[in-house]
This record gives C-alpha cells, structure tokens and sequence, in this order.
C-alpha cells in the first residue's frame, strides 16, 4: 500500500510496508536499455554460423528472426501495458492460469536464461580482458576476473536503478559503436569496387537439408541475436508510465537492431566469400580486415567485446532480480525475495540471491569456457525462451476477456496465434534442425525446476504464503470491468 504526500505528489509506502522501486526509466532510457539488450557479442559470431547454413542469404534468417520476434514483442507489449509489474512472462502466466507449478517453471525458465547468459558474458569478459590487457589466459586468473566482474555487477545493481541504467547507457554506445565502425569501414571497402553482391543472393544449404529446414536452422541461430527485447518488461515498476511508453520504445528498438544485423549480414557477405565466413569464430574482424588490412581492428575488438559483455551481464542481472522480486510479491516465491532497499529502492534481496547463483555458474564457465556443455548455453538459451514465448502468446487470448481499468495496446488477434505457432516451430528438433544437446541440457535445467519447485511448494504450503493464487490488489486489478464498477 502507498499513500501520496501533498507537497511532492510522490507515492510514499505506508508505514512498516515495504518501499515500491525507483521508477528511473523514461522512453530514452527504456530504448537505449531494449538496444543495448538486443545488441551483443552474438552479431560478431552468429553472422558466420548462418552463412553456414544458408550461405550468402545471411540476411533472411536475421529478417525472418525479426519478423517473429516483433509478433511476439507486440504480446508482450499488450500484456505489459495492461499489467505494468515486475516480472515478465512468469507474471503473464500467473495471471493466465493461476498455477503454481507453471508460473514456477516459467520463472525458473526465464530466470536461468538471464543468469546463465549473464555468467558466459563473465566469463567473456575475463577471457577479453586478459587479452586486451596482454595478462595471460590461465584459468585462474580468468576466474578471479570473472567472479570479481559478477561482484562489481552485483554492486552497481544495489547502488541503484538509475546508476545502473546510466552505465548501461555507456555501454550500449560504445557497444553500438563497434557494429557502426564495422558497417562504415565496409562501406568505404564497397564504395572502392571491392564488393561482389551476386554472394548475396545464393542460397548454399548444407547436403543434408533442404532449404526450407536450412534457414529454420539458420533462423534459430539468428533469433538469439533478437532476444533481449522481452527483458525490458521486468522493468516496468522501475518506467515513467509504462502503459503509455513501452508500445512506441520497444518496437522502435526492435526496428533500430534489425536494420544493423540485416545490413551487418550483407556486407559482410558482400566482402568475404562464405567459405571464410563459415565457421569462422570471429567473422566480423575478417570482415573489416578483408576491407581495410591497415585499419588495427584486431586490437580493438577485445575492447569492443568488454563493454558488450558487460551490458550484456548487468542487464540480465537487472533482468533477473526483478523476476524474482516480482514473483515474490505475487506469493509465488518465498517473501525474503521481495525486500527493498529503503534508501536505494533496489530488490536487494532478489539482487544477492541471483548474484549467489550467478558466482558458481561463473566459476563453472571460467574453469572450462571449452567445455561442450558451456559452449551449447547460448543454443539452450534461444530454445527455452522461444517455448516461453509460445505460452507468452497464448496468455493475450486467455487473458483477453479480462478487462482493466486504463488503456493498454492490444494487438491484433491473428498475431498471438501466429507468434505461438511460429515460436513452437523454432523450438521442436524436426522444425527447427537443433543439435540433441540442446534438448538434452533443457531437459536437465526443467527436471532441476521442477525439484526446485516441490521443495518451493512444500515451504510455501508450511509458511503460509500466497495462500491465494493472486493477492488481493492483482486480483482486483485483473477482474475489475470499467463498464461495471461494482463487478
């Protein structure tokens, strides 16, 4: 409960209640944070992986990614601006359905996706900065980096919403910097005659796939680049008015990534025939070699790659503590995980426990990046955030019918089904052409949920908490007709 003081017209929380998150996020920030998220290390190698499955057609895996990404986006965009609260897609799902083990399963699900990711990017981040730095790549040193990196992760998040959004304002600059660098300097290279666009247009599949089921291959690697933009929505009690703001920012977002991954992919093409491309664990730095041998490309990228991690590790984190948060006040989880900071207004509780779990995956990563488990992360990543999208889309038409008392965006109804449809395809193996491994760690990452929540469950049941499926306020939020007050 809030009360609002006379004098500054800010909500106050009630005596003895717990204080409500600093809301920080205007439309410019909220758009630089839903870039910053997208863009990432992934562009830098994902370009030569689908030129190994589609070959110079690169760019039609990222646009078709696109496409089914913005369907989903316009999902979520409903969902989030009739429900403006912590907690994403688990929040969606709870409202939806009303149970405990799904709405657990889906936080489970969204919550190792942020935390894993954020845990590889450590570990990226120890291995660039000893290379950038010229310290060396022993295990040691890269796990203290990384675990020290976590830390000061942590520690940027419990300062405060703002501060963190301030460094991941930097970030994404210097982030997006880097793909304009590679853009430009290609430009310059095809301005000079060095460019062959007939290497854009051939299609070269594997021989064991058709086409059809080459660039489903190749849309599942590129869709991991397209991710990211689900996260902003566990930052909607930390957003100015976000029923009115997140429709226009997201989708500008979305648009502004897909242009830079589409033109990235072409010229790319354009400059090095596929066979260099393919396989290559660095292309873009091929690329720009390719096109300026003289310009020092080579030493920047570690540097480049630094400030994408980074963004990329603080976002999730963010992403990740405000899930749990959200999912806490919901009674879902247990209430230690809804304590705020009073001074900062930060989920401190949320923060530490997700930090906590974050440290040991670091270390896991760091000790053996090699290792074929780690590599696969990212694959498992993109196959259990699409099968969370597939139900995000199915909860808009459930919770349809539910009316609320201000204006939220509603998409078209042919869109939700088109987006769980499209999403199922990318995620089952004869569809969307994904190693067994993928399904194997996905399997072991839902059977953990699941043990996790009995344990949950038990404690729940015994405590006393969230003895109603939705608290009271929510409830009342979900089933209050405008038309009829009284209802």
């Amino acid at each position: 409960m809030t009360t609002t003081t006379p004098d500054t017209g800010r909500s106050e929380p009630e005596p003895g209640a717990e204080p409500e998150l600093k809301k920080v996020m205007g439309p410019k920030l909220l758009l630089l944070f839903i870039i910053g998220d997208i863009l990432g290390t992934g562009i830098y190698a994902l370009t030569g992986q689908v030129a190994a499955e589609v070959g110079g057609a690169a760019w039609v895996p990222f646009i078709v990614a696109f496409v089914v990404a913005t369907i989903t986006a316009c999902s979520y965009l409903e969902l989030v601006t009739k429900y403006p609260q912590a907690a994403g897609a688990a929040l969606y799902a709870h409202k939806a359905f009303g149970i405990h083990f799904v709405t657990f399963l889906i936080c489970f699900t969204v919550m190792s996706s942020g935390i894993t990711s954020a845990s590889a990017a450590a570990g990226a981040f120890a291995s660039n900065f000893a290379i950038g730095f010229g310290l060396g790549d022993g295990p040691g040193l890269a796990l203290v980096i990384a675990l020290a990196f976590m830390i000061l992760i942590a520690a940027v998040n419990l300062r405060g919403v703002a501060e963190s959004v301030g460094l991941n304002v930097v970030l994404t600059l210097v982030e997006l910097s880097g793909l304009l660098l590679v853009i430009l300097i290609s430009m310059f290279a095809i301005f000079g005659g060095q460019a062959d666009f007939s290497r854009v247009v051939a299609f070269a599949t594997p021989d064991d796939k058709n086409v059809f089921l080459a660039i489903s291959t190749a849309t599942s690697l590129a869709f991991f680049a397209m991710v990211g933009f689900e996260d902003s929505v566990n930052m909607a009690e930390e957003t100015k008015n976000p029923s009115k703001i997140f429709p226009k920012v997201m989708l500008t977002g979305l648009g502004i990534t897909a242009v830079i991954y589409v033109i990235v992919s072409i010229v790319a093409v354009a400059i090095v025939p596929v066979g260099e491309l393919a396989g290559n664990d660095t292309p873009l730095v091929t690329v720009v070699e390719t096109a300026a041998p003289d310009f020092p490309i080579s030493a920047l990228i570690p540097f480049i790659s630094l400030f994408a991690v980074a963004n990329s590790a603080l976002i999730n984190m963010m992403m990740a503590s405000r899930l749990l948060y959200g999912m806490s006040k919901q009674g879902v989880l247990p209430p230690f995980l809804s304590k705020v900071l009073p001074g900062r207004r930060t989920p401190w509780a949320a923060i530490l426990f997700t930090t906590a779990i974050a440290l040991g995956l670091t270390s896991y990563v760091s000790i053996d990046p090699a290792n074929p488990i780690a590599v696969l992360l990212g694959g498992t990543t993109s196959l259990l955030l699409l099968a969370v999208f597939a139900v995000v889309n199915v909860c808009v038409l459930v919770l349809r019918p539910k009316r609320v008392d201000h204006k939220h965006f509603r998409t078209p109804t042919a869109l939700p089904i088109i987006g769980a449809v499209a999403c199922l395809a990318l995620v089952l193996p004869w569809t969307s052409g994904r190693p067994a491994e993928q399904y194997t760690i996905a399997g072991i990452l839902l059977v953990l949920g699941i043990v996790l929540w009995a344990i949950t469950y038990l404690h729940r049941r015994k405590s006393g908490y969230g003895a109603a499926e939705l608290d009271t306020q929510a409830l009342a939020a979900v089933t209050k007709d405008p038309a009829d007050p009284a209802k």
